[in-house]
Formats: C-alpha cells, structure tokens, sequence
C-alpha cells in the first residue's frame, strides 16, 4: 500500500530543466545532450554534481562547468544556461493538483529535488514548500540523487517506509536506486500520462 508520494521538481512539478537545456543548446549552435553528455562524465566530482551538493557557489560553479565544457571541447556560457534553465522553470498546475488531492486523502506527499542554492534570490521552489509534507533538497544535505542515502532521508522525513512510497522522476537514472529500495517508481516524460500511472497506484483520481 502507498502511504507517501515523492515528487522530483524540475521537469515534474515544474517545467523540465532538460527542455530548456536542449534550447539553450539549439540556440547556442552545440550539439545536441552536450550539457548532459559533460555533467555524466564529470561524475560525482564534476562541477555540476558539487553545485547541487551546495559545495559550490554559482559563481563558482559558472567558472567550473566553463571549464568542464571547453575541456570536452564545446566552451558555453555558463551563466547564461542557468538563466535559461532558471526562466523555465513554472508550476505545473496540474502536479500541484495532484499533490493537493493525495494529502486531502490522507497521504503524504513529499519534494525529492537535486538543487543549488541562490543565496538573495527566490529560488523557483520556496514558494513549494507549503504544498508538501516534506521539502528534501541535495544543496542543503550535501547529497543528491541517484545517491540511495538521498531516497532514505526522503522517505524518513516523510514518515514512511521506501516500500510504502511512490516517486516520480523524468531522469531513468534518478529512478532505479528508489527502484531498488523498494518504491514504486514512474518516469514522467509529461504530466497526463504521469498522472495516470500514479492514479492507477494510488486508486483515485488526480485530476
């Protein structure tokens, strides 16, 4: 039985950080999944994994990912993805429905986010925070997804069980470590079809 559902933000609450990179990359005339292409490789020490485990700053970070970009041949301007990525990322009305309709049931419903922090700026999700039971953010733990130690704390903090949680993703490789711990995982590629997974989990509707 669920009794808790998690909720990635970018590119399930709000819009996908993906689609905005893939533009940015268009217009900037570099290969398409570039960006991707250097953060996977980079690794858990690369600079954009450092950034969303809060040990850099964007400062920091914008000379960093820079770097890591002009190494694997392609230099980009930092700053200004982030800017792209930041514009992009509205509310989707229809999950923070959804997340209303699970907790006026009963159950809870949490935020698993990979994140970095802007220091004297809204961020795009502190105005989440009252929407969930649970607000858990890599920046501020100093560990982020695909790390298992990441879903547990989620899980702990929402006060439920991993094989008792559901937990919504649009990245394969942020899934499979939940997977494994024995929650039920949905990869949302748009919200209707996301919805209708988790409304067959759950056995009520979403919408």
């Amino acid at each position: 039985m669920i009794r808790g559902v998690l909720f990635d933000l970018g590119g399930v609450v709000l819009d996908s950080p993906l689609h905005a990179i893939a533009r940015f990359e268009a217009e900037q005339g570099i290969p398409a999944g570039f960006v991707n292409r250097v953060v996977v490789e980079a690794g858990p020490g690369g600079a954009w994994s450092r950034l969303e485990r809060g040990e850099l700053s964007l400062e920091a970070f914008f000379e960093a990912f820079s770097g890591e970009c002009a190494a694997a041949g392609q230099p980009l301007p930092a700053r200004l993805l982030m800017e792209r990525i930041g514009e992009a990322s509205a509310p989707r009305p229809l999950m923070l429905e959804a997340v209303a309709r699970i907790r006026a049931r009963g159950l809870r419903a949490g935020a698993l986010t990979n994140n970095w922090p802007c220091p004297g700026e809204e961020d795009g999700t502190r105005a989440l925070r009252d929407h969930f039971d649970a607000f858990v953010e890599s920046c501020r733990l100093g560990m982020r997804k695909p790390d298992p130690r990441i879903y547990r704390h989620a899980c702990r903090e929402l006060g439920v069980a991993p094989g008792e949680a559901a937990f919504l993703d649009d990245i394969g490789r942020n899934l499979k470590p939940a997977r494994e711990l024995g929650m039920a995982t949905i990869r949302v590629a748009e919200p209707q079809g996301a919805l209708e997974e988790l409304e067959v989990l759950l056995g009520f509707p979403l919408r």
